[in-house]
């Protein structure tokens, strides 16, 4: 097995142990309870297609690169965000390899009124309730770490807590064994899990096997204008940004600069 993989894993199990500890002390009765469970939410898919199609991320470090931003304020990059027009936010709930938390989800939500997304290694019905509980209006789920059961179950929930479904591919394999049936998103992401190598031929390829009726969104490597530009052709109409905004000084700025190119 190769050493991403590895990560995938451990990434998985940690998590696991994690979802647990939690259930233990913070029950599903209680999140339902919560000021923003009842909260309408914002379609990202309708975001998409209305707005500018990018979706800009809140991430402060990952496994492969360490460090991206550990000085920028969640509260200061998602107004940027909002500011520039991006379609939706992903903010990264991953605490041990990301440096995110759910501290992050709850301060976006009280502070942009745009389409979040929760980025995270949903493995559990809890973490469903969870999301919507602190103010996500959509979730991700990994094929790589799901079953197509695991979909179907997931993705279900998520459409009566009126949370919309974006699933992460990484390959027609993922693409194949998955149920769409409850799917608002496809996700292609351009990072190959076993080598770290990005190419928006992966976006490209898998294109023509999407179905029409999803919204493809392309993640990862979504450096320039000309490669959404590009992508377009493809029938991509969402793009996921993170590491090109959250490398620089002011993530906000940078955003903002990006999207007048558009």
């Amino acid at each position: 097995m190769t050493n991403k993989m590895n990560i995938l894993d451990k990434i998985v199990i940690d998590k696991r142990h994690e979802v647990l500890a939690k259930k233990k002390i913070i029950t599903i009765d209680f999140l339902q309870q919560t000021p923003l469970y009842s909260r309408k939410v914002i379609s990202l898919s309708k975001s998409i297609k209305i707005g500018s199609g990018i979706i800009a991320e809140f991430k402060r470090r990952s496994p492969s690169k360490q460090v991206i931003n550990h000085s920028s304020s969640i509260i200061d990059v998602v107004k940027g965000y909002e500011k520039a027009g991006v379609s939706g936010i992903s903010v990264l709930g991953d605490t041990k390899y990301f440096g995110g938390g759910l501290d992050d989800l709850i301060q976006a939500r009280a502070t942009v009124e745009i389409s979040i997304l929760r980025k995270e290694f949903i493995i559990d019905l809890y973490q469903i309730y969870e999301a919507k509980a602190y103010g996500a209006d959509a979730i991700l789920l990994i094929a790589a770490i799901l079953t197509n059961k695991e979909i179907i179950e997931f993705s279900k929930l998520a459409h009566q807590l009126h949370l919309e479904v974006l699933l992460e591919i990484h390959n027609k394999e993922e693409l194949k064994k998955s149920d769409l049936s409850f799917v608002d998103m496809i996700g292609v992401n351009n990072r190959n899990l076993k080598t770290f190598e990005v190419s928006l031929d992966t976006s490209k390829e898998l294109s023509k096997l999407i179905p029409s009726d999803k919204v493809k969104i392309s993640e990862s490597g979504i450096g320039s204008v000309e490669a959404i530009n590009d992508l377009k052709q493809y029938g991509f109409e969402g793009f996921l940004i993170g590491e090109s905004f959250m490398k620089t000084d002011d993530p906000g700025k940078s955003a903002i600069n990006f999207l007048k190119q558009l």
